[in-house]
């Protein structure tokens, strides 16, 4: 990861919710799900914050020989989004420490602001997580 990404560094990334990201088609498998309201699911939402970041790191990272994994999220979903719809998440860099890089990160959609929180994310050498992650269901 490059020195230059520190506090303060802004970013934008722009998604469209697609009818899978919804309640009653994420949870499909779930039958109280499928009667539950058509719109963006919470665990879907999380997920586009993280890429969000992602995004953000992208330029500061040598990919693909360093990623990151999300390591802590708390958010707060404020308001429904229905499929169809366009988000503009933005964030900032609160603190970078080692390879540890803590955001601040908002969501809106075309009518009202949806999200807001804080994510982390840890710098890894895929190589060697990877092969964690093997070893570990190697034991399982």
């Amino acid at each position: 990861m490059s020195p230059d990404l520190k506090p303060g560094h802004r970013f934008q990334w722009s998604y469209t919710v697609p009818a899978r990201a919804t309640v009653p088609e994420l949870y499909h498998d779930t039958a109280f799900c499928r009667d539950m309201p058509a719109v963006l699911a919470t665990g879907y939402m999380v997920g586009m914050m993280e890429l969000a970041c992602v995004h953000g790191m992208m330029p500061f990272m040598d990919w693909p020989r360093e990623q990151s994994v999300g390591v802590m999220v708390a958010f707060e979903h404020l308001a429904p989004t229905p499929p169809g719809m366009d988000l503009r998440i933005e964030g900032e860099v609160l603190a970078v420490e080692g390879r540890r890089v803590r955001f601040r990160v908002e969501a809106w959609d075309a009518c009202d602001r949806i999200c807001v929180g804080t994510h982390e994310r840890m710098v890894i050498d895929p190589l060697k997580f990877n092969a964690r992650v093997a070893a570990k269901g190697s034991a399982a």
